[in-house]
């Protein structure tokens, strides 16, 4: 140790002159103290859990060796059981058992004198006086066995009273306590060792311990006392340096902080911008569907009150006419009045089929219906109307004809996405069952058409390029046109479709039912 001090203050000097934290040699000192430590501390904990394991292992012998004594106490017990000649109805029990206790006994007696015991695999030979002990105890041992297997040649109870069978309790008797005396020196001599192996492992624990108290104290004097004042002078640069830093580090925070509140603006106005052109975007697309409302109901209306009306008037002028050729042909009788009534019928029959599709079209281009009594009788009629005898249209609703009405838009909305889905299915699916379903539901209003028909894959459908069908719209426009109404009414659409198995199409828009003025007209 000494001769390290004079190298420890060359290596301080050579420290401040190459303004080095810690030189190579002083790191090398600190190395080779702590590995001499983790040496000792490595190697005193294997030796403690060596020893430590070989004394569980010695105390499963001495285990064995005190149960030894307990055995041969059993089997003198059992003996005088068996040849007891009051109780016979147990003699064949007493006999197994003592068997059993003898064969146990033997096996454990057998294994102590070779020092193991197969059952922890442990195997630790016996010192000299134990095994001198072990010879000691062999002629009381050969005398239970003896006695014992004479014993457990017994037949019936009867034969207990027989001098041999008397002879060899008398035998196991008299051997007993010499027996137990003999093993308890046993038991006692082995505890003794383990103890005596016990001090001495305390007793190099110990010189460990001083050791690496020693090592520990030359740490502290020869390493950190060195390093702490070398420490205090590096602590005080990094102080001034660390305040320097400090300066500059709430210069870059302000700079930091101004950058961040610019990007934080940039992203609102960003998000702003998109915002409202979003809102122009559906702003301009309601305006649109408004538009195109108020022009079928425009046409509707013209269609109803201008055409209609006079085709109704044309058809009963052709009504007058033929009652008046009826008539005329019934006075004179005349054959070509005959053929005139004919034309004049056909031509009535036409012109009824021109009413009742000038009807249709009106009633689909803004059914009076949807804005006398709402939406819940509207979409019924829609599905009456669709019902044929090769398609069953069937429609449900929790809501009922007397309730508070929806809004305007969202009544015509809802019926429009009906009459999209509906003629979706009919023309491209060809089911033979379409269900209609309006459902409110936790401040929802749920529309749900479901039919029976091909079906489709939604998936490659999205993906799929429109191209112009015959009449020149896309196939994929009516799902278009149902997003985009769902979407004005920030309503969710969702699409199930499986080929082979049919379509499933649900809007769900959030709604407050309020009671509404619409406009018949």
């Amino acid at each position: 140790m000494a001769s390290i001090i004079p190298t420890l203050s060359e290596l301080l000097n050579d420290n401040t002159k190459n303004d080095q934290a810690i030189p190579f040699r002083f790191t090398r000192l600190y190395i080779t103290l702590f590995s001499i430590l983790a040496v000792l501390l490595t190697g005193s904990q294997i030796l403690t859990q060596w020893r430590l394991r070989t004394v569980q292992d010695e105390l499963w012998i001495i285990r064995y060796e005190a149960l030894q004594r307990h055995q041969s106490q059993q089997i003198v017990k059992q003996a005088l059981q068996l040849t007891d000649g009051n109780d016979p109805k147990h003699f064949r029990q007493n006999l197994a058992e003592l068997r059993q206790i003898f064969q146990t006994f033997e096996l454990y007696h057998t294994e102590g004198r070779a020092g193991r015991v197969k059952d922890h695999n442990v195997i630790i030979p016996n010192s000299k006086p134990v095994q001198r002990l072990y010879n000691g105890i062999a002629p009381e041992f050969m005398a239970f066995q003896r006695s014992i297997s004479k014993l457990l040649s017994m037949q019936q109870p009867a034969d207990a009273s027989l001098p041999d069978y008397q002879a060899s309790l008398q035998l196991l008797l008299d051997n007993e306590k010499p027996f137990l005396e003999e093993i308890d020196a046993i038991v006692r001599q082995h505890t003794s060792e383990l103890r005596n192996q016990l001090a001495r492992l305390e007793e190099i624990e110990f010189y460990i311990y001083l050791t690496s108290i020693a090592v520990l104290l030359g740490i502290g004097l020869l390493i950190f006392k060195p390093a702490t004042r070398r420490l205090k002078q590096t602590i005080a640069q990094l102080v001034e340096a660390e305040q320097k830093a400090s300066i500059a580090n709430k210069q870059l925070l302000n700079l930091n902080k101004s950058l961040s509140e610019t990007r934080q603006q940039l992203f609102e106005a960003t998000r702003l911008q998109h915002q409202q052109e979003m809102d122009e975007q559906k702003l301009r697309t309601s305006y649109l569907m408004a538009g195109q409302e108020d022009e079928r109901k425009r046409l509707s209306r013209e269609l109803h009150d201008g055409l209609g009306q006079m085709l109704t008037a044309l058809k009963l002028q052709i009504e007058g006419l033929e009652a008046g050729l009826k008539r005329a042909s019934a006075d004179s009788e005349t054959a070509g009045l005959a053929a005139y009534s004919k034309n004049i019928a056909n031509l009535k029959k036409l012109v009824t089929q021109t009413i009742q599709e000038t009807r249709t079209i009106s009633n689909n281009l803004m059914p009076t219906v949807l804005s006398d009594f709402g939406i819940v009788p509207a979409i019924k009629m829609l599905a009456e109307n669709d019902r044929s005898d090769e398609l069953d249209v069937t429609f449900e609703s929790n809501l009922a004809a007397g309730d508070a009405r929806l809004d305007k838009n969202i009544e015509i909305m809802l019926y429009r996405i009906t009459q999209e889905a509906v003629s979706n299915a009919v023309r491209h699916a060809s089911p033979s069952h379409i269900h209609i379903e309006l459902i409110e539901r936790e401040k929802y209003i749920h529309l749900i058409v479901t039919d029976n028909g091909r079906g489709f894959n939604p998936i490659s459908q999205r993906k799929a390029v429109p191209r112009p069908a015959k009449n020149g719209r896309a196939p994929s426009q009516g799902l278009h046109n149902m997003q985009e109404r769902a979407n004005l009414l920030d309503g969710k659409l969702r699409i199930d479709s499986v080929p082979g198995k049919g379509t499933r199409i649900q809007i769900s828009i959030p709604y407050q039912m309020q009671s509404v003025h619409y406009d018949a007209n």
